[in-house]
């Protein structure tokens, strides 16, 4: 399996990615120990419980990294030549342990590179979705991505 080559992306095209997840609190802690996150709204269910939520949070880079993770598959395994920068990331609900997510993404727009004659560039707009079908992060990417080789004939 292989993702698209920068000819193969439609501008405008949102793809359903068939992946899903349940967080569990072990994802959670994991993600935040491993980064030496030590925010207690994390990590501390006590302190968690004082704060609007009233439980702890999903580190929110976790839930980036896993919805940015859903459309590898399908739109870049393999085809990528790297990340060139993310922006307007948000998120307009919480993540909780339990939650299970799923993920969409829009092609926003592609260009050419004009430095490199074997690549574009691609923008990307993931979005994530829970199991409510609430949005609860989205944010765009910019990716470097391979060009059809010019050995690889068009099926």
């Amino acid at each position: 399996m292989r993702g698209l080559y920068f000819e193969e992306f439609e501008i405008g095209k949102t793809y359903e990615h068939a992946f899903r997840r349940t967080i569990t609190e072990m994802d959670n802690v994991l993600f935040t120990s491993l980064t030496m996150n030590v925010a207690p709204i994390h990590l501390d269910a006590e302190y968690a419980k004082t704060t609007i939520h009233g439980r702890p949070l999903v580190n929110s880079l976790f839930t980036v990294a896993l919805i940015g993770a859903f459309h590898v598959p399908e739109l870049t395994m393999g085809t990528t030549l790297g990340n060139l920068g993310y922006e307007d990331v948000r998120f307009p609900a919480p993540v909780f342990a339990g939650d299970t997510l799923r993920g969409e993404t829009t092609i926003l727009d592609k260009r050419l590179s004009t430095s490199r004659d074997d690549s574009g560039i691609v923008w990307f707009e993931h979005r994530g979705y829970n199991q409510d079908d609430v949005l609860v992060m989205v944010c765009k990417r910019a990716g470097l991505m391979m060009k059809r080789p010019a050995h690889e004939v068009m099926s």
